[in-house]
């Protein structure tokens, strides 16, 4: 995978992000000078985490072969505490389809089994930036 950025020829920090094949942008809120014409970084952070459930409870449902329609996932941020280092998401996830309490009880224990959950709440991120 590559991601490859450029500030957009639009807007005060609007970004254009190219990965791999896919285009799309980050901006600022306004209350920040941006325009709010795109997620901000923390919103991609936050979604990351909310696609990767998704599509881990559809694959492991898919598996079993149980009926999940689909999964909504709610997630709201609690960041008074950032600077303390302390980031919390409410995930709130809604299964639709025609399952049994037992496999909403699988679902659900799958569910803070994905790799982003995973990755958030167990790995050390040691970001390396370089100058050219």
């Amino acid at each position: 995978m590559t991601i490859k950025l450029n500030k957009s020829e639009t807007g005060q920090y609007r970004q254009t992000l190219h990965i791999d094949e896919h285009t799309v942008f980050a901006d600022v809120a306004t209350s920040l000078g941006g325009e709010s014409s795109a997620p901000d970084p923390h919103d991609f952070y936050d979604a990351a985490l909310a696609a990767c459930k998704a599509i881990t409870l559809m694959m492991y449902a898919k598996r079993k072969n149980m009926p999940l329609q689909g999964v909504d996932v709610d997630i709201s941020r609690d960041t008074s505490q950032e600077t303390q280092g302390e980031y919390v998401l409410n995930c709130e996830l809604h299964l639709r389809g025609d399952l049994t309490a037992e496999q909403r009880v699988a679902l659900f224990a799958i569910a803070d089994k994905c790799p982003i959950h995973k990755l958030m709440t167990s790995a050390t991120t040691v970001v390396k930036t370089h100058y050219k």
